[in-house]
């Protein structure tokens, strides 16, 4: 009587752990902004005129006469023409206001950070645009023949200029751009910004 021995499924084992890690990376999206300071304004003029009108409808229930301010309004909204001036201007400012408080609310802000690739669900990371114009610049001024560089970073476009006073322009502006785009590649930002090199002469004295 012969028997076959069973597989090793050690092989089986290491095959399965050598598989990478194939599950799709997160979307990066921006980061919202807080913006304490128009909440607490609104609250603060939502409050303070709520509670004004609520003393006035208390001391009108006690038997008390309404405050000026709140007849003069009435009787203006009651005998003004909605074409008037002040009606237009005083409408154009709410919509105005409005409108705004509605942008506030839809957009994320807090633009000074830029996203970066989320190659983990559970991490988010951000780098300021200063930070990134500062490695940009850095790289900027390992190019030979570079002189002095201004880098500033955008949501969708880096715009660097240098200033060479030797070697070719052209030269310069290839070997730059190559630069450039190198250490934005290595920023690791979820939307890189597009390149955009100028290299001038330095201005002549007298």
């Amino acid at each position: 009587m012969t028997t076959t021995p069973a597989p090793d499924p050690s092989p089986v084992r290491d095959e399965e752990e050598k598989k990478p890690d194939t599950a799709p990376a997160a979307p990066a999206r921006r980061f919202w902004a807080v913006r304490r300071v128009p909440a607490a304004l609104l609250a603060a003029v939502v409050l303070g005129g709520a509670g004004l009108l609520l003393y006035d409808v208390a001391a009108v229930r006690a038997d008390h006469s309404a405050m000026a301010w709140r007849k003069e309004v009435a009787d203006g909204l009651a005998t003004r023409p909605l074409d008037s001036t002040w009606v237009l201007v005083g409408a154009s400012l709410a919509a105005a206001l409005g409108l705004w408080l509605l942008f506030l609310a839809l957009t994320p802000g807090l633009r000074s950070v830029l996203p970066m690739r989320r190659d983990h669900p559970d991490v988010r990371a951000g780098l300021d645009r200063g930070a990134a114009s500062l490695i940009l610049r850095d790289r900027a001024m390992e190019v030979s023949g570079v002189q002095s560089a201004k880098v500033r970073v955008r949501r969708s476009k880096a715009a660097v200029r240098a200033v060479s006073h030797f070697r070719d322009l052209d030269e310069v502006r290839a070997d730059l751009e190559h630069a450039i785009a190198t250490g934005i590649d290595e920023l690791g930002l979820a939307r890189p910004p597009a390149p955009k090199v100028r290299v001038a002469r330095p201005p002549r004295k007298g």
